[in-house]
């Protein structure tokens, strides 16, 4: 097949788990189809790295950009100019001109067989509903995602102005959904939500996966007292998990075990989270090359989400690793776990904090865990596997079309 992917926002370095996730596929498809990726990158991206991490590929094109920072005058600008428009911000900013000319010209030569839309807010810059087979690849509900900030917002105008954005995006979710010829979700909960979002839409689910042989259980040298969270710090459902964490869960986890330490690693920690976590004895610790050291000093894993959407890759790697996770529901949303066999599940602080006490007191329990979520990520999640459903996916929506 010949596939034309289109991601905005970059792919290089692997820093996020919906870069992880894209990246992976892209490299399981092109070892055995013509793959031509067209994405954007900013000025902490890498293009010359992504271009060299996928030899395979039959051509990557990469357009600079520079995306409004959140709380700067260009992102505020946008905000007031999305207002009066259908798009809620995220997808009003996610609209490349060149981007769309570039996929406008691909398609339009007839050397396309399937366009992949890599995230919603891809489809601003992609022909759905078009002549050539269109997927759309979602790694979350992104209507969901604005729908629990809103719950969880304490300020009565931020609350206002969530509740617009949210009901924004599920209009232009439904929409892109029901135009595609295929949507792609990375859970079977995402796809009952996104199919009754739009009932004449196509939805199908495409497991998550992770490196098994990179994240490897290695020798055992963890920390009993040592707690760890990871993920982008600068993804805001992220920084909401760190900040409860510290605020409702920590200080009743050192009631019973008071040497208990957490590090939290991930890139672009805000302000406001480094000071929490400082007042708190937390250890922030920023980008790092390597997650595995973190992971491997770890007793528990912790995933407090509140608000979030897709699959957490984060907990997949965790689990790769052996290590024993604590999560919420939310975190935990989407992923195939049996709580008690492969992670421990817990909502309220008061009980997230005695699965963490009793597994940081409890050794065997630990290991039991972490064997059992080591041996479900290598039996089912590869990511060779992965990629081989995602083709069949595109395969089908080809000779549908």
């Amino acid at each position: 097949m010949r596939i034309l992917w289109v991601k905005v926002g970059g792919l290089w370095p692997l820093n996020t788990g919906g870069r992880l996730r894209s990246f992976h596929i892209i490299s399981e498809l092109s070892r055995r189809h013509r793959v031509t990726l067209v994405t954007t990158h900013g000025p902490a991206d890498d293009p010359k790295g992504l271009a060299a991490a996928l030899p395979r590929c039959e051509r990557i094109t990469s357009l600079p950009t520079r995306a409004a920072k959140r709380g700067g005058l260009r992102f505020a600008a946008a905000v007031a100019r999305s207002w009066a428009s259908p798009w809620p911000v995220d997808l009003w900013k996610a609209r490349v001109t060149a981007l769309r000319r570039e996929v406008d010209r691909l398609i339009a030569a007839g050397r396309i067989d399937v366009c992949v839309a890599d995230f919603l807010v891809a489809a601003p810059n992609v022909p759905l509903g078009g002549a050539t087979p269109t997927v759309l690849f979602t790694h979350n509900v992104e209507h969901m995602i604005w729908k629990r900030l809103r719950d969880t917002e304490g300020s009565a105008w931020r609350r206002a102005l969530l509740e617009l954005e949210w009901r924004k995006m599920r209009r232009c979710e439904r929409r892109a959904c029901a135009t595609a010829s295929l949507t792609l979700a990375v859970s079977d909960v995402d796809t009952a939500q996104l199919a009754s979002l739009a009932p004449r839409a196509r939805v199908r689910a495409i497991p998550t996966g992770v490196d098994v042989e990179y994240f490897a259980p290695g020798a055992r040298s963890e920390a009993s007292s040592r707690l760890v969270f990871t993920g982008s710090m600068d993804w805001y459902p992220n920084e909401d998990a760190v900040l409860h964490f510290v605020d409702a869960i920590l200080p009743l986890i050192r009631r019973e075990v008071p040497e208990v330490s957490l590090a939290v690693v991930g890139r672009n920690p805000t302000a406001r989270l480094r000071r929490a976590c400082e007042a708190a004895g937390v250890e922030v610790t920023g980008t790092v090359d390597d997650v595995r050291p973190y992971l491997r000093d770890a007793a528990v894993f912790v995933v407090p989400l509140r608000v979030g959407g897709g699959t957490r890759l984060k907990i997949f790697e965790a689990l790769a690793m052996a290590k024993a996770v604590v999560s919420t529901t939310v975190g935990a949303e989407g992923l195939p776990l049996r709580p008690g066999e492969h992670a421990v599940l817990a909502d309220e602080p008061g009980e997230f904090a005695r699965a963490v006490v009793a597994l940081v007191r409890d050794p065997a329990e630990r290991r039991h865990l972490g064997d059992a979520g080591r041996r479900l990520v290598e039996e089912r999640y590869a990511w060779r596997e992965v990629g081989r459903q995602f083709e069949a996916l595109c395969r089908s929506v080809r000779t549908a079309h």
